[in-house]
């Protein structure tokens, strides 16, 4: 096999499980006997890092335990939706963005007992102007804090002996980085970080049109302009109007073959690829079982 044609490797992030599969013992069993998955990307809307100790080494002996008992690798966490609604590192109170740093430290913590090397997510959001006008960049001081705290972070994150950060960027002008451009800045400021922070870009949020334009948005210049720093993908099926992070039973503009030829193309194969998809919490845990059969079975094959 050439390298070119090497196997993406294919995973899911554990989004799906929130208020359904939460335990390991019921996700590793979907993981593994439905999806037919050993690749996963944990989320933190499972585990809140701001729970009591001795709950959380509990929990984080069961993650890792039942983990290696099913053959699943955890490649990496991520903040989930839950830490995500908050504006975190950017809110307007100081007191909030200390408190977030502390969230993310712990989290840290728990990813390695848990045995996960990788943590990441959305750093954060400014807050609105009461006019409704959004500015095109944040505030020069505001980012200088937040890559201050970057710098704060990596270092607890090597204190763990955690190997990379993840910065997921989104498709909102009050968080960063949203563009290309912000992104390598971004990166370029934080290269002396003691553990690397890296990219984890969203298939829903690159080709979100009402943000970069009529036909203007797109995977392929984030993955060739930024695949020295990205080491970590999310898909989804979507229509580029909104971030929708639909499973592959519903119809969108995501090609699974043309995706894996895009990742071959720009060489980011063979970082993992991971279906990372959202339900509302009335759907029925049947339906959703079979849509995501349908979707990993179809990106597995796309990924071969």
């Amino acid at each position: 096999m050439s390298e070119a044609a090497a196997p993406i490797p294919f995973g899911i992030n554990l989004g799906f499980c929130v208020k359904r599969w939460v335990s390991p013992e019921l996700w590793t069993r979907v993981v593994r006997e439905r999806l037919g998955l050993d690749l996963v990307q944990f989320s933190f809307d499972l585990v809140d890092p701001m729970w009591p100790d001795a709950v959380l080494e509990r929990h984080a002996g069961a993650v890792r335990r039942e983990a290696q008992a099913s053959g699943i690798t955890i490649h990496s966490a991520f903040i989930g939706l839950a830490h995500y609604t908050f504006n975190q590192l950017l809110h307007p109170d100081p007191a909030v963005r200390d408190y977030a740093e502390e969230w993310l430290g712990r989290a840290y913590r728990f990813a390695a007992m848990a045995g996960i090397p990788r943590v990441g997510g959305p750093l954060g959001a400014i807050a609105s102007r009461l006019d409704g006008t959004e500015a095109e960049a944040i505030e020069p001081a505001d980012y200088a804090e937040l890559i201050a705290r970057m710098h704060r972070l990596g270092a607890r994150a090597g204190a763990e002996g955690l190997s990379e950060l993840y910065v997921e960027p989104t498709p909102l002008r009050r968080e960063w980085p949203w563009t290309i451009a912000q992104a390598r800045q971004m990166m370029n400021d934080v290269a002396g970080s003691a553990v690397p922070w890296r990219l984890c870009p969203d298939w829903g949020h690159g080709t979100f049109e009402p943000l970069y334009g009529p036909g203007e948005g797109a995977m392929e210049p984030w993955f060739r302009e930024l695949a020295d720093v990205i080491t970590a993908v999310h898909i989804q099926q979507t229509d580029f109007v909104l971030d929708r992070h639909w499973d592959f039973a519903v119809p969108g503009k995501v090609d699974p073959l043309e995706a894996a030829k895009l990742l071959r193309a720009t060489g980011i194969a063979p970082a993992p690829v991971f279906l990372e998809v959202f339900y509302p919490f009335e759907h029925d845990d049947m339906s959703i079982l079979k849509a995501l059969e349908a979707s990993s079975a179809l990106l597995r094959q796309a990924f071969v």
